[in-house]
């Protein structure tokens, strides 16, 4: 997957920008608020997603315009593509100047994986975000996968309401079952993806982190299931059976506070540097460069299982790395077409093929 050209009109603070890519590593630098990040957000967009930075999509229209566009032609499926989104009213949609249901169509088609200092989130914070970062993987991989969190979200809204709804009218206990049982299919389900998924990211994951620290460091990953103890082999009806008993356990516990206390929404992805956790322990270079194996990772996974390596968008991701770890994302991310965003100039100066971009109020010239 590569971008052969891109195309902005009305973008954010872009009146009107066109981006000719080098096939491998490309540098977006400048001073702050010139338009470094809005560029990388325009490339993600192409990917179906929803802007990383929570952008509603009336914030990416240039102030005093009606309408933005996004365009470009990209290399995908062996062959050449053209993507486009017009933001104003009405989104719309092309691909293959086809018109589309909506932007969803473009998931799969055009694949990216994104890094911003907001995903120092995922060792900083608590386990919602990494559970998030593994279903929006998992999603890209594996499409049913939207289908089954949404149906488990239901179901355990549903299962949550009964809980409550139980201490006014105790002859609702009987429908209880039902639900427990539903719930413990999707349940195991879900949980057989993510060890799987979190196995194999883990793998790449340790590699790339090898790398980046110069084999002084490891990196290690373990998927935690709350309140389970599961083996790596079991099947997802063995799972669905062992959450089933630990749901039906914790029945006096969930009808006292009203919530469902086991399952894959209270699970958690361990992170850890040479066996010490790096969200208690990891220095802020640990940290960032934690997050960065994990989303690199991520693009090796992606691109093993569909037979192509996403674009990778790294925004402002040199600051609080060393030089020896910069060198490393400059010169050995072999295979995917890399776009980074960064303030210092020095920070590329050991750039040994690509292309340098300057930006400033939303103009790009390359050097």
């Amino acid at each position: 997957m590569r971008i052969e050209n891109l195309r902005l009109e009305n973008f954010r603070n872009m009146e009107d920008l066109c981006l000719f890519p080098y096939e491998t590593v490309n540098i977006i630098y400048g001073d702050n608020a010139q338009g470094k990040t809005n560029l990388l957000e325009a490339l993600w967009l192409l990917s179906g997603a929803k802007s990383f930075r929570g952008a509603r999509d009336g914030e990416l229209i240039r102030f005093g315009q009606g309408q933005a566009v996004i365009e470009a032609d990209f290399f995908g499926e062996d062959r050449v593509q053209t993507a486009k989104i017009q933001f104003g009213g009405k989104k719309s949609v092309w691909l293959n100047e086809i018109r589309q249901d909506s932007v969803t169509s473009l998931a799969g088609r055009f694949t990216a994986v994104v890094f911003s200092p907001a995903h120092l989130g995922l060792v900083k914070d608590g386990p919602a975000g990494r559970r998030r970062f593994l279903d929006t993987s998992i999603c890209q991989i594996t499409p049913r996968y939207i289908g089954m969190l949404g149906q488990y979200q239901r179901i355990l809204l549903q299962r949550n309401t009964l809980l409550k709804d139980i201490s006014y009218a105790p002859s609702l206990l009987d429908t209880l079952n039902i639900w427990d049982e539903k719930l413990a299919v999707l349940g195991g389900a879900i949980l057989r993806l993510r060890m799987e998924y979190t196995r194999r990211l883990g793998a790449e994951a340790a590699n790339i982190y090898s790398g980046i620290s110069m084999d002084r460091e490891e990196l290690s990953l373990f998927y935690r299931p709350f309140g389970l103890e599961l083996r790596p082999e079991q099947t997802k009806e063995e799972i669905a059976s062992l959450l089933l008993e630990r749901t039906v356990k914790n029945r006096s516990e969930d009808l006292r506070f009203g919530t469902t206390s086991a399952g894959p929404h209270r699970d958690d992805l361990e992170i850890l540097i040479n066996g010490r956790s790096v969200r208690a322990f990891g220095s802020q270079g640990q940290q960032r460069s934690a997050v960065l194996a994990l989303k690199l990772a991520e693009s090796r996974c992606i691109g093993e299982i569909l037979g192509e390596r996403p674009i990778i968008l790294l925004d402002d991701v040199m600051s609080e790395l060393d030089q020896s770890r910069r060198e490393y994302l400059l010169n050995h991310l072999t295979g995917s077409q890399i776009f980074i965003t960064c303030c210092d100039k020095g920070y590329f100066s050991q750039l040994q093929e690509g292309r340098t971009f300057y930006m400033e109020k939303g103009r790009l010239a390359q050097e």
